[in-house]
């Protein structure tokens, strides 16, 4: 039996969630923070954005919180990563196994929709983001220098 022990929501900025970073992977515990674009009641479905990245949240976890546009947000919860399903059902679709390597490289990342399964949600109204994103490189340099001197 798999152990369900919660990891702590590992604090990252939007722009960081793209296929090619480290942090992007299926079930990654993480933290993000953003300015609420839009809200969806019927799906409770979540885009925030933050700079020019925006991402997706399911929030049909999160109780006792209340969705305003244009208001900041932060969630903690598990990455989750699936195909693209307009990608994949759409007449349009190839096989990535007819594609050169760089091509289905390519596809095979733009064709994947992520979205943060949220367990955790709060308004975080008057937070500077751009303090935020400077005190989260210093954060990590600090912990960078603390595990090469463990070493």
């Amino acid at each position: 039996m798999a152990s369900s022990i919660l990891q702590p929501g590992v604090p990252v900025t939007l722009q960081e969630l793209e296929p090619s970073s480290e942090l992007f992977r299926q079930g990654a515990s993480l933290r993000v923070t953003g300015i609420l674009q839009s809200y969806d009641l019927s799906s409770a479905a979540a885009v925030i954005q933050d700079g020019s990245a925006s991402f997706k949240v399911d929030t049909q976890h999160l109780r006792d919180i209340s969705f305003r546009t244009n208001s900041t947000y932060q969630f903690i919860g598990e990455l989750l990563i699936k195909p693209d399903n307009d990608v994949y059902h759409s007449h349009k679709f190839i096989s990535l196994f007819d594609l050169p390597l760089e091509d289905a490289t390519t596809a095979c990342f733009t064709s994947l929709q992520a979205i943060l399964q949220a367990r955790v949600g709060r308004n975080v109204d008057g937070l500077d983001l751009n303090l935020y994103q400077q005190s989260l490189i210093i954060r990590r340099q600090y912990e960078a220098k603390l595990r090469s001197s463990r070493a």
